[in-house]
């Protein structure tokens, strides 16, 4: 019989490799520094911390980035949810907490209702509101919100 810290260890490694496959396609990989929607440098697949233009990376250090990445915002939003979430509820929590960052996710009316004991009918919903970036709705933050709901959705 396994462990509760290894099968917790096995349930994030299926988490993380369920929003990696939602991430990346999303955010795209560049090997070179670029200016992202809304001006912030940003390399790989939406790397931002301590990105600056003119920096490249290998795929390979893309792959390491983006676990890294991941385990961060995954750690940073486990710490402020309560409730119970399905592994593809983590993972779509997981894909949009990665492009709008830990502290606004923590502070979102999403994880106050997961929070408070909503049904996840009553939250997932609140993932396809978050489609802006400065102040434009972006038809591909659209797209990833719709798929991140249907993840949300689908297992619960």
């Amino acid at each position: 019989m396994a462990s509760k810290a290894r099968l917790a260890g096995l349930v994030a490694a299926g988490v993380l490799t369920i929003a990696g496959a939602v991430v990346a396609p999303f955010e795209g990989r560049s090997l070179v520094a670029y200016l992202d929607p809304v001006g912030i440098p940003t390399i790989c697949e939406g790397v931002t911390a301590g990105v600056q233009l003119g920096d490249t990376a290998s795929d390979a250090e893309c792959d390491a980035a983006l676990q890294h990445e991941l385990l961060t915002h995954l750690a940073g939003i486990e710490a402020c949810i309560d409730g119970y979430l399905t592994p593809n509820q983590w993972a779509a929590v997981l894909s949009w907490t990665y492009n709008v960052g830990v502290g606004a996710a923590c502070n979102s009316t999403l994880v106050k209702k997961i929070n408070q004991g909503a049904e996840y009918s009553a939250w997932c919903p609140e993932l396809k509101r978050w489609v802006y970036a400065g102040g434009n709705k972006l038809r591909g933050l659209v797209r990833r919100r719709e798929a991140e709901y249907q993840l949300c959705m689908g297992d619960a």
